[in-house]
């Protein structure tokens, strides 16, 4: 199970990464390399899709793969056209020749996934028998149906199923895919063979995690989340010169496709090849999942979008601490520098804090005091506010131009701007709009406030110490942009909004159930108030990483001008 971060778009890179591993799979004496859902074309390809030229270069791409497939079998996802319909293909070769393709049946259209878009739904369970062994294929989403391909495949004799994947990553998602592969090995008593993309795509994360199991439903070998890997697993078959006679299907499993057998390549004896240790990845905990989760979709993101540096506004709070934090971690401390841009407002703790991280991080901290600007631009605006009290206004100018001052630096210097607002704030709006949400890269985007305490904490535990001083944590959180200002003048505890949030947003739950959970009912109409009004602004923001089952941009998709009111 090739385990592989690769690039949508780049078919020439993808193609020959995929050939390098092909070439390390036969080093190691394999029978069979499987290789990620759309490994070629690089998951997800969106619109590219209906670029028939690049359809094209990919049929061209699965052509030099096959012909590396000497000595092997070799299982990759590509895009399959037939005229005008296209398919989410896996395509399997053996000796230098195409024995046969799956296309996948079923298409996911629920949260991120838009997949009916772009592809046809197939039509047929095929079973490869390759070195004597039978062995099925299928496409991600077609595994977690249990009256779907697997249970055809079995069915018709098939004693290993080799499922590949684009499985993107949110909080737990590693544990509903282990419980529901041991549910598929143990109801058809065949070995699952999961192998999943690794790598970050725009807003989505892959976190690999490839897997097997045993026809007990057992994990018997998985890889690390987060990283490439090439996980080796032998299976221990009773005799694979004699895979299962072809049995007739369940009618449970009549309406998606029939089966059929295609014979890829005669059985080979595999007695004198050593056995492989059996590898099981140590499971992470959720901080550190989703710790390595922001630190690979930033690297990704800033790396496959072609910059090198980045620019954090360091305020001295928790979020510009975590995200400074996280984008070390991705990119090197040499490729990412702090900006600070303290105001009258600013507090002597936040502008020692912001040092004392950009220290302890070993990053260069630029400096860019905004009073002569804020005072400029209230003397511009001085007969238009004249008679009128000071406000949010006046508060916003400060942020926007802290957004102009870091956006002017990333235009001189190359270099992209990370945003620093977390999900809390995403949703209720306490965020400045051409300001703090100014930038390329929104890396807690759907991190709710209460997690990144968390997650600095989590940091902090690792061998390099407390990069983020304790007084970033201790300290009560504040935007700093009036005297004495703390957000919970604004907004509710967040103890208490973040499950206000994750019921309303993630989990769609009513205005009249939500109080029903024990919460103040004025607290959640102000809530659910706030997140319907900032709308508008989220659909402006940078994109940003998905660690929560819904978030903010691929998964919720309100409308903007929206009339409906839950209370």
């Amino acid at each position: 199970m090739a385990q592989l971060n690769l690039a949508v778009g780049d078919l020439t890179g993808n193609t020959q990464k995929i050939i390098d591993h092909i070439d390390k799979a036969r080093g190691l004496k394999a029978d069979l390399v499987a290789f990620p859902e759309l490994a070629i074309p690089g998951y997800p390809p969106e619109d590219l899709i209906f670029r028939s030229q690049f359809v094209r270069q990919n049929r061209e791409s699965l052509d030099e793969v096959v012909a590396a497939s000497d000595g092997i079998c070799v299982v990759v996802g590509f895009i399959d056209s037939g005229g005008d319909d296209n398919y989410n293909a896996a395509a399997v070769s053996a000796d230098g020749q195409l024995a046969g393709v799956y296309h996948k049946i079923f298409l996911p259209t629920y949260g991120v996934f838009d997949e009916d878009r772009y592809f046809r739904t197939g039509a047929a369970c095929p079973v490869f028998v390759v070195n004597g062994v039978a062995v099925g294929v299928n496409v991600c989403e077609d595994i977690w149906y249990a009256d779907g391909p697997t249970s055809v495949q079995s069915a018709a004799g098939a004693e290993v199923i080799v499922n590949i994947n684009g499985s993107p990553y949110h909080a737990g998602k590693r544990t509903e895919r282990e419980n529901m592969l041991s549910d598929r090995a143990s109801e058809n008593g065949v070995f699952v063979t999961y192998v999943n993309l690794v790598g970050g795509q725009d807003e989505l994360v892959f976190d690999g995690g490839s897997m097997a199991f045993d026809p007990a439903g057992d994990l018997i070998a998985s890889a690390d989340q987060f990283e490439e890997q090439m996980l080796v697993v032998d299976l221990e078959l009773t005799d694979a010169s004699a895979p299962r006679p072809i049995a007739r299907r369940s009618d449970a499993a009549s309406h998606v496709g029939q089966p059929r057998t295609v014979n890829v390549s005669g059985y080979t004896s595999v007695s004198g090849k050593p056995p492989v240790p059996r590898q099981l990845a140590q499971p992470l905990d959720e901080e550190a999942e989703v710790y390595g989760a922001l630190v690979l979709g930033t690297r990704d993101y800033v790396r496959k979008c072609g910059f090198e540096r980045v620019l954090v506004a360091l305020s001295g709070g928790i979020d510009s601490s975590l995200v400074a934090a996280i984008a070390v971690d991705a990119l090197g401390s040499d490729n990412v520098v702090g900006v600070a841009m303290p105001s009258r407002y600013s507090s002597d703790g936040s502008v020692s804090d912001a040092v004392a991280l950009a220290n302890n991080l070993g990053i260069e901290l630029w400096t860019a005091p905004i009073e002569a600007a804020f005072q400029a631009y209230l003397d511009t605006l001085s007969p238009q506010f004249e008679g009128t009290e000071w406000g949010v206004a006046e508060e916003n100018i400060q942020s926007r131009i802290r957004g102009n001052l870091i956006m002017a630096l990333s235009n001189k210097f190359g270099s992209m701007v990370l945003t620093t607002g977390n999900k809390s704030e995403m949703a209720t709006g306490y965020a400045t709009i051409y300001g703090d949400m100014s930038g390329g890269f929104a890396v807690i985007k759907d991190v709710p406030k209460v997690l990144c305490y968390r997650l600095a904490e989590h940091r902090n535990r690792q061998g390099d110490g407390e990069v983020i001083p304790p007084s970033v944590i201790e300290k009560p959180p504040s935007a700093e942009l009036r005297p004495d200002q703390f957000d919970e003048d604004s907004l509710p505890a967040y103890e208490i909004l973040d499950p206000i949030l994750k019921a309303y947003v993630e989990d769609d739950v009513g205005f009249d159930d939500i109080v029903g959970m024990g919460f103040d009912a004025d607290t959640v109409k102000q809530v659910v108030a706030l997140v319907d009004r900032s709308e508008y602004k989220r659909r402006q923001a940078a994109p940003g990483i998905k660690i929560t089952p819904r978030n903010f941009g691929r998964d919720r998709r309100m409308p903007i001008a929206n009339r409906f009111r839950p209370y």
